[in-house]
């Protein structure tokens, strides 16, 4: 498909084609220039975006409840989703991609979605990019206002409080 079309669905211009190009080749297709780098830093750009809208949505948070907000939105779950949005696999290119009927793996879309904003950081800058991850995220965004904590992460924070430590599990039966 052309990277063209994919630039419409995701509403950026590339001034340098060659990061959106470099944005989806998986390394089966290229060991030495694929997108490895650029999804190292995405998944950076993306947690810095993500963090600091969660400081202004809940200032009066505390960090713990915080943290499990960011978890439920910077994780493959959810860059998945993204991906399947503007249908980002049709544009993956891997040693298998020009096979008809290939069916691209979850973790490399998920992967190629965090490499995608790795370039359009390089090329378009944090405003640019900031405004992709919070128009893409918002849904997911707007749902974690009920942060859910399990029973197990309540003994272990109990836990943390009170002895400064984690409790011991034992396998009795």
């Amino acid at each position: 498909m052309s990277l063209n079309s994919l630039q419409k669905k995701i509403n950026i211009n590339f001034k340098n084609k060659s990061f959106l190009s470099q944005s989806l080749l998986h390394k089966s297709f290229n060991s030495t220039n694929n997108n490895e780098k650029l999804e190292f830093l995405g998944d950076r750009v993306l947690g810095f975006v993500i963090a600091k809208k969660l400081l202004e949505l809940y200032p009066n948070e505390k960090e713990g409840s915080l943290d499990k907000k960011f978890a439920s939105l910077v994780n493959r779950k959810i860059c998945l989703e993204v991906s399947k949005s503007f249908n980002l696999s049709k544009y993956i290119k891997t040693s298998t991609s020009h096979q008809k009927n290939y069916k691209i793996e979850d973790k490399i879309a998920s992967d190629a979605c965090e490499s995608l904003i790795g370039a359009i950081f390089l090329d378009q800058g944090i405003k640019v990019v900031e405004n992709f991850i919070l128009n893409n995220w918002k849904n997911y965004i707007v749902n974690t206002k009920d942060t859910k904590i399990d029973s197990k992460t309540k003994l272990q924070e109990h836990s943390l409080k009170i002895f400064k430590t984690l409790p011991i599990y034992k396998l009795i039966k």
